[in-house]
């Protein structure tokens, strides 16, 4: 009896191992794979993410936050004290009126008499008034006005820093957005194979110690969708702090395309471009423009002034008129010192303004080829490595429910379609950071 069973068991033996290298060598049928989404925009695979009931695009952020930033609306409040400050550098001096009684006769009251008072006492008005020579009123007021332009560009400087701000943080929540539909769709997909698994080993297809693996597994996956919502919802916090906390309602979420958009520009008009956009370079030349007005209210407050008094005058019973003019003599102070200080201003500020035109050209190549590196790592995901990732998970995963590949095989293959998955999903954030940094940079977001 033994005998006989042995001899049906080796062709059943043969039978099985035949099934399965027939398996391992065939590829599977087209409909085989569970999750066939397109590697290349893996973004816009549904998933059982729960959206927020309002929507906002990048440029409706962008364009909130110019509008309710406090930081930036404390900025612009600068632009307002420069200004009332030239109200202050275009006021004329103020008269000057002067009285005065003389030779009253507080210890002797009984002389209050009218002709005592008309007769011995004396009484002087008069009104004097400083006249301003070599325009420094005029001067003043272009000073002042020139700070203002100043200021305002440099506060469109910080409009510029604040879009940068807000569109690289608005990539921030598309990443975390996108990284957790990848993390719902996979912990989908394997919740799949945990099912089939059990179904497996209530079979007896595979052993309680293989189950018991894949059973585990599943809590990595739901890790990662827990780690993904926590990201996004602080992407979300940050993101609503530039916009303005009010600005937004709590369950705000993000509506743009998280794919890949490719920018073609060339160098050196990107550079021109930016010396004509940049605020913070047109501040440095303004800040030229205001040392020489400086210089030369230096140079008018250097002129001396003429102070002019006339004076009604009631002496002894006559009336009369007195005109004086007095100025300083201009033999030690001709205010040389200060005429020098801000001819040495003229000179930082030049410097300044070069050092600005260089910050502007590095700042334009270093992000022009942040976008070219970036681009190039994107384009090699895309380029096949996103299709064989998903190519390999499927065919492994088809074999292993098979029985043709084992767990370590499905379970390495599972990893490493996650780790490509993932890591394209980050180039793509780099990649539009940036372009966005690239657009700082050249100071417009109309890239040439």
């Amino acid at each position: 009896m033994p005998a006989k069973t042995a001899l049906f068991a080796i062709p059943a033996l043969v039978v099985c191992f035949a099934s399965a290298a027939a398996a391992q060598t065939s590829p599977p049928p087209p409909s085989a794979p569970q999750n066939p989404a397109p590697a290349t925009a893996p973004q816009n695979v549904p998933s059982g993410q729960v959206h927020g009931a309002v929507r906002i695009t990048m440029e409706q952020a962008i364009q909130m936050a110019l509008e309710h930033n406090h930081n930036l609306k404390a900025a612009r409040t600068t632009i307002q004290q420069d200004q009332a400050l030239e109200i202050t550098a275009n006021l004329r001096p103020n008269p000057v009126f002067t009285a005065d009684a003389q030779f009253l006769p507080i210890f002797q009251p009984s002389h209050f008499t009218a002709d005592y008072l008309d007769e011995v006492v004396q009484f002087d008005l008069g009104v004097s008034y400083l006249f301003e020579r070599g325009k420094k009123r005029q001067h003043r007021l272009q000073a002042a006005q020139d700070v203002t332009a100043q200021t305002k560009s440099l506060v469109t400087d910080n409009e510029r820093t604040l879009t940068f701000n807000v569109a690289s943080q608005f990539v921030g929540v598309q990443l975390a957005e996108s990284t957790l539909d990848l993390a719902l769709q996979d912990m989908k997909s394997f919740q799949n194979t945990v099912d089939i698994s059990l179904a497996r080993y209530n079979a007896g297809d595979i052993s309680e110690g293989d189950y018991l693996k894949i059973k585990l597994q599943m809590l990595q996956f739901q890790q990662d969708v827990a780690q993904a919502q926590l990201s996004k919802v602080q992407a979300l916090v940050g993101l609503r702090q530039f916009l303005g906390y009010e600005t937004v309602p709590e369950d705000f979420d993000v509506s743009s395309d998280f794919d890949y958009i490719p920018v073609q520009m060339k160098l050196e008009d990107l550079q021109s471009k930016a010396l004509q956009n940049r605020p913070d370079f047109r501040a440095a030349q303004q800040g030229v423009i205001a040392a020489k007005s400086q210089y030369e209210l230096a140079k008018a407050n250097g002129k001396v002034d003429v102070t002019g008094t006339a004076n009604y005058d009631h002496v002894s019973d006559t009336n009369t008129a007195s005109f004086f003019g007095s100025f300083q003599l201009p033999i030690f102070n001709r205010n040389q010192g200060e005429i020098a200080r801000t001819n040495y201003v003229i000179n930082q500020a030049q410097e300044q303004e070069l050092a600005a035109s260089d910050q502007v050209m590095s700042d334009v190549l270093t992000a022009y080829e942040g976008v070219r590196e970036n681009d190039l790592v994107v384009t090699q995901f895309r380029g096949g490595y996103l299709d064989a990732a998903q190519q390999s998970r499927d065919i492994t995963e088809y074999s292993y429910k098979r029985g043709a590949a084992s767990l370590l095989d499905y379970l390495d293959a599972e990893r490493s379609y996650r780790a490509v998955q993932l890591s394209y999903r980050q180039s793509l954030a780099a990649y539009l950071t940036a372009v966005e940094q690239l657009r700082e940079a050249v100071g417009t977001r109309s890239l040439p």
